[in-house]
């Protein structure tokens, strides 16, 4: 039988990616996440020990909460959060589930360390066009919500990473990990060492991000709208913060769009009144 107040990994699947997204809490023990060290997209960690510390910080939001199978570690965090005002659900079947379910996973590895705040921390050059406003839309959607981006000058963006523990992205240089590959943009390495490969909606959505940031906008119909819309959005903002706040509703129409409604058409003249149609075919 079904907790109550549970979500099934399908559900939440259909949400991540989204605006609309549950923050999703993992509280797997210490030696559940040595085990597995891989994380729900979007999942941030916290201890179920010291939930009455944290969980003002998720007042008047919606959470999903995660241990290993969904039994009573995450019951009753999500019930000590229900009494603190906090709108909580627990994953059905817990991470176990979730990863029995084939759906995808982040592994922790591959990010940066986190910040006082909990937060990761990423750089990369100042001026962004394409890739470097995809790449955020990607980290916040799929991977850290809360993840801090920085827009410096581009021959600091090495410095500046290693004072502040931050991840460079978008930049070539010595030890970037985060950087093209051959034709594919960073948006694409993202996407496969951050194991987000196997959702459609992603897989849609590469070529497009690929074909506008790397000078291909033949390669997919869509490209170049994108590079028209991200050209459009630079000249638009002189703040980058302010320009990929904008630009990330850009990314979930897309994203939207890729996901599903590549199918869907708009066709004008079936939507006139009789008498434009006749006017229209004539």
């Amino acid at each position: 039988m079904p907790a109550i107040n549970a979500i099934t990994p399908e559900k939440l699947a259909r949400l991540i990616g989204t605006p609309n997204c549950p923050t999703i809490i993992d509280v797997r023990t210490a030696e559940d996440f040595a085990a597995d060290r891989r994380l729900i997209p979007g999942s941030i960690r916290r201890g179920h020990a010291d939930v009455a510390r944290w969980a003002s910080e998720f007042h008047g939001r919606t959470v999903v909460v995660a241990c290993q199978h969904g039994h009573a570690l995450s019951e009753g965090v999500a019930a000590l959060l229900r009494r603190a005002d906090v709108s909580a659900e627990i994953l059905e079947g817990g991470v176990a589930g979730w990863d029995t379910a084939g759906l995808p996973m982040v592994p922790e590895a591959m990010l940066p360390p986190r910040d006082a705040a909990g937060r990761t921390v990423w750089v990369t050059r100042a001026r962004p066009k394409v890739d470097r406003i995809a790449c955020p839309w990607l980290i916040r959607r799929f991977v850290d919500p809360d993840a801090t981006f920085l827009f410096v000058s581009p021959s600091e963006v090495a410095g500046v990473a290693e004072r502040f523990e931050a991840a460079a992205f978008d930049i070539e240089g010595d030890g970037i990990v985060w950087s093209h590959d051959g034709e594919r943009c960073t948006f694409d390495v993202m996407i496969e060492r951050l194991g987000l490969g196997g959702l459609p909606g992603l897989a849609r959505l590469a070529p497009i991000v690929r074909g506008a940031d790397t000078g291909r906008p033949d390669l997919v119909p869509e490209a170049a709208g994108l590079l028209a819309m991200s050209l459009g959005l630079s000249r638009m903002f002189a703040d980058d913060l302010a320009q990929l706040d904008a630009g990330m509703l850009v990314y979930d129409a897309l994203y939207r769009w890729c996901r599903d409604a590549t199918h869907e058409t708009h066709d004008w003249v079936s939507h006139q009144p009789k008498t434009a149609r006749d006017k229209t075919s004539a």
